[in-house]
């Protein structure tokens, strides 16, 4: 699912415009990306939660010329599923 898909779905079992729905939409995935900006973790209960993760700095290699390459560390968003949401996946 996209997310204009996402916004078309809320708009139609919400009975709201368009326009409402994408401010929803772009509210709700603003507010996840605002706690990962600050680290923190967030939880949607019988769903999952997203959290950061702090990747350490390491030596690679450039596949084109073979040269060692620093990669600084950096922070990557995870998403872990919760129990209920992994048990509804597997019953479909």
């Amino acid at each position: 699912m996209t997310r204009m898909q996402l916004v078309e779905e809320l708009s139609r079992k919400l009975g709201v415009n368009h326009t409402e729905a994408e401010t929803i939409v772009d509210a709700f995935f603003g507010a996840i990306v605002d706690a990962l900006k600050k680290e923190d973790k967030v939880e949607l209960r019988g769903f999952g939660s997203f959290r950061v993760k702090k990747r350490p700095a390491r030596t690679a290699r450039n596949p084109r010329t073979g040269e060692s390459v620093q990669v600084p560390e950096k922070m990557i968003p995870y998403f872990k599923a919760s129990k209920e949401l992994k048990q509804l996946i597997e019953e479909s």
